[in-house]
């Protein structure tokens, strides 16, 4: 029975693709990078962004610090707001709310950019925890935050009364890592196969699905 309900942010509660994919794609123009399947653009939704700079362009550590603050340059004050909250989060937030659930937001995008995001959208005062990554890339690690988060509530001690809700294989690794399980949305960024491949223990296919939280279900 789940009492703390930890939710991801990206492609969770908001539909954040086109500015984080368009402000990618303005770093890889900036940084000369331009033989890229546009496809790819789509894989930075979710996973910390140097790590996935990283990976995708074959650059160091510190290259990929210089990526992360040129996608900056464009997402502090325009990509940030290409950005919509999923249809029925609201509603589902509400709901879990008055059936006395705890909530809290486990984010790898920096404090500072999801708090602006939860206020700005109004989602703010469903919780009572809102953890992000740190802005000098501290904490950055899922299991690093979904731990905070904990600390932070009091469910250290409590992890069977705890569920994760996120969109990718990040998020199901990260709470498997600290045991706790995770539910899996497809409507997001992540694939259904991977979800399960991962071993999420439930799939919503959309956000009104998430009311089962509120019943207690299994």
């Amino acid at each position: 029975m789940a009492e703390l309900i930890l939710f991801d942010l990206d492609g969770t509660l908001t539909d954040s693709g086109p500015g984080i994919m368009n402000c990618v794609k303005y770093a890889f123009e900036k940084m000369n990078y331009t033989d890229y399947d546009p496809a790819i653009l789509r894989t930075f939704i979710g996973p910390p962004l140097d790590y996935r700079f990283s990976e995708v362009m074959g650059i160091s550590g510190e290259e990929a610090k210089t990526a992360v603050a040129t996608f900056r340059e464009r997402y502090f004050d325009i990509g940030i707001w290409e950005n919509s909250v999923y249809e029925g989060i609201p509603e589902i937030l509400t709901l879990l709310k008055v059936s006395g659930k705890k909530l809290a937001v486990a984010t790898s995008k920096p404090q500072v950019l999801a708090d602006r995001v939860l206020e700005r959208f109004q989602l703010a005062e469903y919780f009572d925890v809102i953890c992000g990554s740190k802005a000098d890339g501290k904490k950055a690690e899922k299991t690093e935050i979904l731990k905070e988060v904990l600390k932070t509530t009091g469910f250290e001690d409590k992890k069977h009364q705890v569920v994760l809700v996120g969109d990718t294989k990040y998020d199901v690794l990260g709470a498997k890592a600290i045991g706790i399980p995770c539910v899996g949305v497809s409507y997001g960024y992540g694939t259904q196969e991977e979800l399960k491949e991962n071993e999420a223990v439930k799939i919503c296919k959309t956000p009104g699905e998430l009311v089962y939280l509120a019943l207690d279900e299994e």
